[in-house]
């Protein structure tokens, strides 16, 4: 196996997801964080987008390749690295489950827009737009404990990040966004429990969600005494 490392930042979802397949696939990898706010110059140079994450692959040689947008990181890790299948074997069933990631990413959209929000109308078009979302999980979703029944896969790494952040969210408000959606809400859970999700953030993960809210001025925090 190449050397791995992987370019972080202690929020983002998106290098979330990939520390998640390489933790189901079990492979060691080196983790660096940066500040997206300074961002170093190495990254910089390194960064085609000057966005994380970044997949650092140093050959047994020397040679080294960079990859960057999460999409292509972890469908590298599922093609090149050993381990438990993150894709379904049958392609129709593969291409349904890209789709889904695609709706991952764009769920994280609308929580960006969710927890920027600085007014009640900019806070419930967020919010009306991530009800909609769950609706539409919630009937895609089959007994679980996954996305795909028993097996973990890449949706699974995709969503659970997004999943994330409500624990913190939830300390302010009951939004009822997993209320009478027993599927999501078990899904959330199973996510939740599970080794390699827990492990892709630090501990200080609530804290620093919280001071990113503080700093955008989230509309619900002068609400939270």
């Amino acid at each position: 196996m190449p050397h791995l490392t992987l370019i972080s930042h202690h929020l983002c979802p998106y290098v979330q997801r990939v520390a998640i397949a390489l933790r189901e696939k079990a492979v060691p990898f080196e983790q660096i964080y940066i500040d997206l706010a300074d961002k170093p110059e190495w990254f910089k140079r390194l960064s085609p987008l000057s966005k994380v994450p970044l997949l650092k692959v140093t050959q047994d040689d020397g040679r080294q390749a960079v990859l960057f947008e999460s999409s292509a990181i972890v469908e590298y890790i599922e093609e090149m690295v050993p381990g438990a299948p993150l894709h379904p074997q049958d392609a129709l069933d593969r291409a349904r489950h890209r789709g889904w990631m695609e709706f991952g990413s764009a769920l994280l959209g609308d929580i960006w827009r969710f927890e920027t929000a600085r007014d009640e109308i900019t806070l419930g078009t967020a919010q009306a737009a991530l009800n909609q979302k769950f609706a539409r999980l919630e009937e895609a979703l089959g007994e679980g404990p996954f996305f795909a029944g028993w097996k973990f896969s890449l949706v699974d790494a995709v969503f659970a990040p997004a999943f994330r952040y409500f624990e913190v969210f939830e300390a302010y408000a009951d939004f009822g966004f997993f209320t009478g959606r027993p599927r999501l809400h078990a899904w959330r859970q199973a996510l939740a429990d599970r080794a390699s999700v827990m492990l892709a953030v630090t501990p200080d993960y609530p804290e620093r969600l919280r001071a990113f809210l503080k700093a955008h001025d989230w509309y619900l925090l002068p609400k939270a005494a």
